[in-house]
C-alpha cells in the first residue's frame, strides 16, 4: 500500500506524449520518433464512448442489412444454359502450335471467296490481298479436354492481326455440331504466364512498399473479386434486380475493404459513412439520367449476347450497376484521404473547431477533386479511344458523337460518377470534422486523475 502513490508519477512524465500513445496499436516500433503518429492507423484524436455508440448505431444496422441482403439474394452459382457458340459463349480448350509451314495463299483459298477485282471496297481489297503472297499453315495440337492429342490445321493470312509461331500456346474453340475437320479453330493466344507474372510483380511491389498494409490491401482486393464473381454476377444472371445487387455487393466490398485495410476505427467508420452517402447519390442520379436519356444498356455485341441468353435481365439496370461499382474504388480513395487529412489537422492543432477543420480539409479536397475527376474522365476516354477514333474518321460532329447511345452511356457514367466524387469531399470532410472535434483536447488528460494510472492509460487507448 505504501507504493501505491508511486505509479502515477510514471505516466506524469509522459503526459506530453499522449498524442503518441496510440502508436503500439498501429505496430509502430519506435513511438519516441516525432513523426511516429503519422504511421498509426487508429484515430489521431480520442473519440468518446458516446460517439462510438452513435457511429455503431448507424453502421451496425447498415452492415446487418447488407449481410441479410446477401443471404436473401445469394445465387448459388450461375444458371446453366446451352452454349450458342457465339463470342465468349463457346467451348474452349488449350492448344499448341506444333509446326508452321509456308504455303501459297491462292492454293488454299485463304479468303474463302474469289477476289472481286474491285479494290475500292474494303472487302475487295481484303479478298485480293488474301489471294496473293505467302500464308502460313499451322498444325495445332489440342492439349486439354477429351480430344487431347488431336491435331488440326489453321491457315494464317499475311495481314492477319494475330500471327502464330512454332511452339506457341493458343486457345482453341470447339464446335461439336460442325464437320469433324472444322470442329476446332484458333481463337486467341495463351497469355496466362505473362499475365500471372505481371500480377506477381504487382503483388510483390505492393507488399514491399506497403508492408502489412499492402498485404491487407491485396487480401481486400481478393475479397472484392470474390464478392463480384460469386455474388454480384451470378445474382444478376439469375434475374435479381441489378441495381439492388450492385448496391448490396458494393456495400459489402466497401465494408470489408475499408475496415480490413484501415482498421476498425472511428476514422474508418467516417470514411464508410461518406462513401455510403456518395454511393446513394450516384445511384439516384444514375437512375434518373439513364431513364431520362433513354439508355437501354444494350449497345454492343457483348450486351446483345447477354440480352439474347438472358432476356429477363434489365439491361438499363445493369448499366446503372456498372456505374455504382465503377465509382466505388475511386470513392474509397477520396473518403479515406479526406478523413485522414481532417484527423491529422486536428492532431496538429487540437484547438481547431469543426468549422476551421472543415475549411482546412476542404482546401485539401479541392486539389483532390481536380486530379480525381480528370483521372476518371481520361480513364473512360482511354477505354473508348478506338470508338472515338472511328467517329473522328467519319468526320462526325461533337454533337452527333455525344448523342449516339454508345458514347452517351460513357458520358452519363463519367459525369454521374464524377458528381458523386465531388460530393464525397464536402460530405466526408464535414462528418470527419464533427466527429474528431466532438471531444475537447483536455478530456483525455483528466482520465489519470479519476483513478489509478493503469486504468487511465487503458481508457486513453480506446479509439
Amino acid at each position: 500500500m505504501t507504493t501505491s502513490p508511486q505509479p502515477p508519477t510514471e505516466p506524469a512524465e509522459h503526459t506530453g506524449h499522449t498524442g503518441h500513445e496510440h502508436a503500439p496499436l498501429g505496430h509502430v516500433p519506435s513511438p519516441s520518433h516525432g513523426h511516429s503518429h503519422s504511421h498509426g492507423h487508429g484515430p489521431a484524436a480520442p473519440v468518446s464512448k458516446h460517439l462510438r455508440k452513435v457511429i455503431a448505431a448507424v453502421l451496425i444496422p447498415f452492415a446487418t442489412a447488407v449481410f441479410i441482403g446477401m443471404v436473401v439474394l445469394w445465387p448459388g452459382g450461375a444458371p446453366a444454359h446451352e452454349r450458342t457458340g457465339v463470342g465468349f459463349d463457346r467451348q474452349t480448350q488449350q492448344g499448341k502450335v506444333v509446326t508452321l509451314a509456308q504455303v501459297d495463299c491462292k492454293s488454299v483459298n485463304a479468303s474463302q471467296v474469289p477476289p472481286t477485282g474491285d479494290t475500292s471496297t474494303p472487302e475487295g481489297r481484303e479478298a485480293q490481298a488474301a489471294q496473293t503472297g505467302e500464308c502460313k499453315k499451322a498444325t495445332v495440337e489440342v492439349t486439354s479436354g477429351p480430344d487431347k492429342g488431336r491435331t488440326f490445321f489453321e491457315i494464317v493470312q499475311p495481314g492477319a492481326p494475330r500471327q502464330l509461331a512454332s511452339g506457341q500456346e493458343v486457345v482453341v474453340a470447339y464446335a461439336p455440331d460442325a464437320p469433324r475437320d472444322l470442329q476446332y479453330s484458333v481463337i486467341d493466344l495463351n497469355r496466362k504466364f505473362p499475365m500471372a507474372l505481371l500480377a506477381g510483380i504487382f503483388a510483390i511491389a505492393v507488399v514491399i512498399v506497403g508492408r502489412m498494409r499492402g498485404l491487407f490491401a491485396l487480401i481486400a482486393l481478393a475479397v472484392s473479386f470474390t464478392v463480384l464473381t460469386l455474388f454480384i454476377l451470378p445474382a444478376i444472371l439469375q434475374g435479381s434486380n441489378p441495381l439492388l445487387v450492385a448496391v448490396i455487393g458494393a456495400s459489402a466490398i466497401m465494408l470489408i475493404a475499408l475496415y480490413m485495410c484501415h482498421g476498425l476505427t472511428a476514422r474508418t467508420s467516417v470514411a464508410v459513412l461518406g462513401t455510403l452517402v456518395s454511393l446513394l447519390l450516384i445511384g439516384l442520379l444514375g437512375s434518373w439520367f439513364i431513364g431520362w436519356a433513354f439508355l437501354s444498356g444494350n449497345t454492343d455485341d457483348n450486351t446483345g449476347l447477354i440480352h439474347g441468353l438472358y432476356p429477363e435481365i434489365d439491361m438499363s439496370g445493369l448499366l446503372l450497376a456498372g456505374v455504382i461499382i465503377g465509382s466505388l474504388g475511386v470513392l474509397d480513395d477520396v473518403t479515406v484521404t479526406q478523413t485522414s487529412a481532417v484527423w491529422e489537422l486536428h492532431q496538429a492543432d487540437p484547438k481547431m473547431g469543426p468549422r476551421a477543420l472543415y475549411r482546412a480539409g476542404i482546401r485539401i479536397g479541392r486539389d483532390h477533386i481536380a486530379s480525381v475527376v480528370n483521372t476518371l474522365v481520361l480513364a473512360y476516354a482511354g477505354a473508348a479511344l478506338p470508338l472515338l477514333l472511328l467517329f473522328s474518321i467519319a468526320n462526325s460532329s461533337m454533337g452527333s458523337v455525344a448523342n449516339s447511345e454508345l458514347v452517351a452511356e460513357e458520358i452519363v457514367r463519367t459525369l454521374v460518377g464524377s458528381i458523386g466524387l465531388v460530393a464525397s469531399v464536402p460530405v466526408t470532410t464535414a462528418l470527419a470534422a464533427l466527429v474528431v472535434s466532438a471531444d475537447r483536447p483536455g478530456a483525455p488528460d483528466t482520465a489519470p486523475a479519476a483513478g489509478p494510472a493503469r486504468g487511465g492509460r487503458g481508457r486513453r487507448r480506446k479509439r
